[in-house]
Order: structure tokens, then sequence, then C-alpha cells
């Protein structure tokens, strides 16, 4: 492959405005500037009547019924931008993605325990946000779909990739990966500033991202979302950027 460690999980480096690496074995060591930098609160109004009339859309759509608190979607981040890692650019982009033999890859490299077990509870045909992080304005790009369930990471046996674990044995592999597809472009880029402000108003008002792990546990590469969550998010294309 000719980007064997696009989606690693290792080293927490820093978006340029606001880092949230991808980055798995330091991913929980310090608090991510990517949250810390982008602080900015939403318009007055726009958050809270954007989860309302979402709100009302849904309960109109189900009958009133509330989404049970189960994680059935994802978001998997990875780095558009070059940058060395051991010598080996671990750049890696949607566009990357779509180039790729029927859209598809293996999402290796990932280092860090939780986001290893969130791999290992995919399902087939599952699918996730693509978040562009550690780059100028990180944020959700695209939308992919679980193709191979959770099988070894073979990078984590290669002396010569950037994410090898010595203490890792093939009779017992530490670590996991799965397959992912392109499934299509969102309708426009939703930058992390956009879902970073409705998170704000909702945790005033109970809206459905109020406990999203994009900013409860932001280092993560690798982070579940409720069917509330991914639904809110994907209502987001619609709109037009505040």
């Amino acid at each position: 492959m000719p980007w064997p460690s696009r989606k690693r999980d290792k080293a927490a480096g820093a978006d340029k405005k606001e880092p949230d690496a991808k980055i798995a074995k330091t991913e929980e060591e310090a608090p991510d500037k990517e949250e810390e930098e982008k602080s900015a609160k939403p318009p007055a109004g726009s958050s809270k009547s954007g989860w309302k009339n979402w709100k009302k859309t849904k309960e109109s759509d189900s009958g009133g019924e509330e989404s049970k608190i189960t994680y059935c979607h994802w978001l998997l981040k990875s780095e558009p931008e070059s940058r060395l890692e051991k010598g080996v650019d671990v750049k890696f982009s949607i566009d990357d993605l779509k180039a790729q033999p029927n859209q598809t890859t293996f999402w290796d490299g990932v280092r860090n325990y939780q986001a290893r077990n969130f791999l290992r509870a995919m399902k087939l045909g599952q699918q996730a946000f693509f978040y562009h992080s550690n780059c100028k304005e990180p944020g959700i790009v695209g939308i992919v779909k679980i193709v191979k369930e959770a099988y070894p990471d073979h990078t984590q046996f290669d002396q010569k990739n950037p994410h090898y674990d010595s203490s890792s044995r093939k009779e017992n592999p530490k670590w996991s990966m799965v397959d992912v597809q392109f499934v299509r472009m969102t309708k426009r880029f939703i930058p992390l500033s956009e879902i970073k402000a409705h998170h704000l108003a909702h945790k005033a008002d109970g809206g459905p991202l109020k406990n999203m792990m994009l900013f409860t546990r932001q280092r993560l590469s690798i982070q579940p979302l409720t069917q509330e969550e991914f639904d809110f998010v994907l209502s987001l294309e619609e709109e037009k950027p505040h």
C-alpha cells in the first residue's frame, strides 16, 4: 500500500488550528488544543433552534420516540496533510481512499486500547464519518462503511513500519484493523468549529451532541456515535455554513 501508516494513532500531533490528533500511543496524555482553541460560542439561538427543528422533525418521523443510547456509527480520524513519522509519510486523505482499488482500504496503525476496542466492536455495513485531523481546518468530509470486521493489523509485526510493536505476538496479536470503503462525500465540509458550537449549546439544552466523544474524549482517533449524534451531524450538510 502506498500509505502504510496513514491512520496511525500515535504521537498526539496537533492540528495546526485545532489539534485533535488521531494518534494513539499518547491520545490520552494531554488535553487537545483542537478543543481548547476552538471554543467559539454559537451565534445566539442558532444551534438551539437548529436542535429544536431537528428534534421536531425526528419526532415526527419516529412518532416522538427518542433514539436509544447505543453506538452504531463511528467517526474515523485521518491526516490529509503530509507528516513524516519515523521516515514514513502518514498522510491519508479521503481523496487517497477514493484512489484505492474499489475505493477500499484497511484502517491500520491504531495503537490505543480503547480505540482498538472500538474497532473490534464495528459491524459489517455500519457507516462512519471520515474526519480530516491535524490540519488547517479539521472536520468531516465524507462517509465510509465497514466492509470487513476486525482482524489482526499486520503493521504491528513489520519492523519497518512506524507502528511496529515488538511486544505483540502473532499467536496473540494486540492490535486490530478493519476494512473501510468510500460511500460518498458529505454535501459540504462540516468543520469542527461548527460541530463544537452545537455541542456547547446542546450541553446547555440537552441536545444530541451534549456527550459527543469528539469533545469528551477528543484524542481518540476512533470514536463511536449514537444514532442521534450521527443523524444530527449528517443533517448539518443540508444547512448553509454560518
